[in-house]
């Protein structure tokens, strides 16, 4: 079994900063993208950021230049740190994993995290 735990959620005045984080654990041989995602109520979940293993990376227009993707391929992790938050940031964020274990690969979410951006 695989589990996905996010952490690092919180409540922050807008232009505040969070880093949220998220580590995979249990039957792993390797882990290939780690992806955040997001999802505000009444939306869909939309893609954040994404991170190889070999750490190349991809970030959302909407957040460009604001948050940052990275991770530690040693403990199985991946961080977002978020800066300049607006209001718009506020949702709930997933961890999502692409892990080689049981000679396939399986997508695997974390329970979420609540990120809200208010004064």
């Amino acid at each position: 079994q695989v589990q996905v735990v996010e952490s690092g959620g919180g409540l922050v005045e807008p232009g505040g900063s969070l880093r949220l984080s998220c580590t995979a654990s249990g039957r792993i041989s390797s882990i290939s993208d780690m992806n955040w995602y997001r999802q505000a109520p009444g939306k869909q979940r939309d893609l954040v950021a994404r991170i190889t293993s070999g750490g190349n990376t991809i970030t959302a227009d909407s957040v460009k230049g604001r948050f940052t993707i990275s991770r530690d391929n040693a403990k199985n992790t991946v961080y977002l740190r978020m800066d300049s938050l607006k209001p718009e940031d506020t949702a709930v964020y997933y961890c999502n994993a692409r892990v080689w274990a049981s000679l396939a690969f399986n997508m695997y979410w974390g329970q979420g995290t609540q990120v809200t951006v208010s004064s």
